[in-house]
């Protein structure tokens, strides 16, 4: 009987991972619209990045976003 080792969870569930699918078919085909302006998606990193954001409205298991880093301005 096999079992995970502590620590080692998916963090990513499968239905995050279908809707990165077929984001990226559309991508592909030329059909996936950006958002708000409702441009075509030309970028990979742009059509994952609407996948994992429609994932989570649904509800599927997807990480947090990171937080954005800020820098210290210098004197």
């Amino acid at each position: 009987m096999a079992t995970r080792k502590s620590g080692k969870r998916r963090k990513y569930g499968p239905k995050a991972q279908n809707k990165v699918k077929r984001a990226m078919h559309e991508r592909k085909r030329g059909t996936l619209k950006s958002g708000r302006s409702g441009k075509k998606v030309k970028s990979r990193k742009q059509a994952i990045a609407i996948a994992l954001s429609q994932a989570r409205k649904s509800g599927a298991k997807v990480p947090k976003k990171r937080a954005k880093r800020r820098r210290s301005k210098k004197a």
